[in-house]
């Protein structure tokens, strides 16, 4: 088998790509440093040749719903257009939990990309994924105030970027499921609590506020639109582990 992974050196992609390693199949990674671009589809039809599966672990260069949405609309387009012009028998792309139920933000952006998947020729894939342990960071960050940290009041299972890539992978070597599957942490947890963890542990002082209006990657979340359904699989590395290899 024949694995074609785009977007290969990023925070994902690499796991993936060692993953799939794992697994025996070869893997052919791929990145801007091949000079290819996947917003105008340079290099791509050179970099699928011959790709039995194509994954999609690429990433907007920021979370902003216009650019975000732009970019997954370009991106996806060219690579499921050089996908089929390759013979791809599965296309594999990773999503988030949330992307068909919040519907403003990256979530949007998400939304168009399964959509476009859904539509094209062939067959796929989706890996919703809950928050990454990173994402509690970096919404904290984003929330920062002068009376503290604001956070939306969301139920989260954050998970280890780990587990997103061991289902990423064993989703490549599967059978397509013209549909997706959804991958999450094994801790539920509240994100004003999970942010105060995160706090202590980085030696910040304040309080963590619990902000209805607060958005997460620029959507205004409902409380349980992030967690996933009853048939998630659970990775096994937890929050807790993450903070303390920190």
């Amino acid at each position: 088998m024949r694995v074609v992974v785009v977007g290969a050196t990023g925070l994902i992609g690499s796991r993936t790509v060692a993953r799939l390693r794992d697994h025996g199949v070869e893997v052919v990674p791929v990145s801007r440093a091949d000079a290819v671009d996947v917003s105008t589809g340079q290099g791509l039809e050179r970099a699928v040749r011959g790709a039995e599966v194509v994954v999609d672990v690429t990433d907007a260069p920021s979370r902003e719903q216009t650019v975000s949405t732009r970019f997954f609309t370009a991106s996806t387009g060219h690579l499921l257009k050089a996908a089929a012009a390759a013979g791809a028998e599965h296309y594999v792309a990773l999503s988030v939990v949330g992307a068909d139920l919040v519907g403003s933000g990256y979530f949007r952006a998400k939304a168009t990309q399964e959509d476009l998947a859904r539509h094209a020729t062939v067959p796929y894939t989706l890996v919703r994924a809950t928050p990454f342990h990173e994402s509690v960071e970096a919404i904290a960050t984003d929330g920062i105030r002068p009376d503290g940290v604001h956070v939306p009041p969301l139920l989260v299972r954050p998970v280890s970027t780990d587990d997103v890539a061991a289902a990423v992978a064993h989703a490549a070597v599967g059978l397509p499921r013209f549909g997706m599957l959804e991958v999450a942490g094994p801790q539920e947890l509240r994100l004003e609590e999970a942010t105060g963890e995160l706090l202590a542990v980085l030696g910040r002082t304040g309080p963590v506020v619990a902000d209805a209006r607060a958005p997460f990657f620029g959507a205004v979340v409902g409380e349980r639109a992030l967690l996933p359904g009853p048939d998630a699989h659970l990775g096994h590395h937890t929050f807790t582990e993450w903070l303390k290899s920190r």
